[in-house]
């Protein structure tokens, strides 16, 4: 299978392409060429650093590409930062807007105790109906990094507990999001990304 990752020069793409290719994916890297969006099969947006710095998908012109993509039924994973551009936005960069694809914006953990950012394991609640997180066991541990979270909604695929509850996963139709770095989650994060890239229309 083929799997187009998209390069917004903040993205954690070594760890990514490496997870994919032991999977045994074809991958090819866009920066900005849309005609490559165009034709994927799959599409995955590793993100890490400040959410600012999605405004690189509308400057080149990927973010329609992308729009078109997910309408035709592409399977997209969002990644870390890749999937809180999802939403609408984020309190990180107030003045940039996200996908949109689900309404709900990101926020700051409160400070309240625990340290800021949510840096290291913690284990997933999973919803029974996700198929990104198919074989996925409660209390199975993923590796986390990050200050910014989603809330939880009908979309939610994965609860995760730090400070408070929040999306760890999120999935609607052909459109997954991940906050905790996959390629960095060991047997339980490759199980997850094959699940990606065997995904088929319902």
């Amino acid at each position: 299978m083929r799997v187009t990752v998209i390069d917004y020069k903040a993205g954690n793409l070594t760890s990514v392409l490496k997870a994919l290719h032991h999977l045994g994916a074809e991958t090819e890297v866009t920066d900005a060429d849309s005609a490559l969006i165009a034709s994927a099969e799959r599409i995955v947006l590793p993100g890490v650093g400040h959410f600012a710095a999605t405004k690189r998908l509308d400057d080149t012109g990927l973010t329609p590409a992308i729009r078109s993509a997910i309408a035709r039924g592409v399977p997209f994973l969002g990644i870390c930062v890749g999937m809180q551009w999802l939403y609408a936005g984020s309190t990180e960069a107030p003045g940039h807007a996200g996908l949109a694809h689900f309404a709900e914006s990101c926020t700051r953990f409160p400070e309240a105790g625990e340290k800021v950012p949510h840096v290291g394991w913690n284990s997933l609640a999973p919803s029974n109906a996700s198929r990104l997180l198919a074989g996925i066991q409660s209390g199975e541990y993923v590796y986390f990094t990050h200050a910014y979270k989603a809330p939880t909604t009908s979309d939610t695929a994965a609860i995760t507990h730090y400070v408070e509850p929040f999306a760890a996963a999120v999935e609607r139709a052909n459109v997954m999001g991940v906050q905790f770095h996959p390629e960095k989650s060991g047997a339980t994060g490759l199980a997850i990304l094959r699940n990606f890239l065997h995904w088929k229309a319902a």
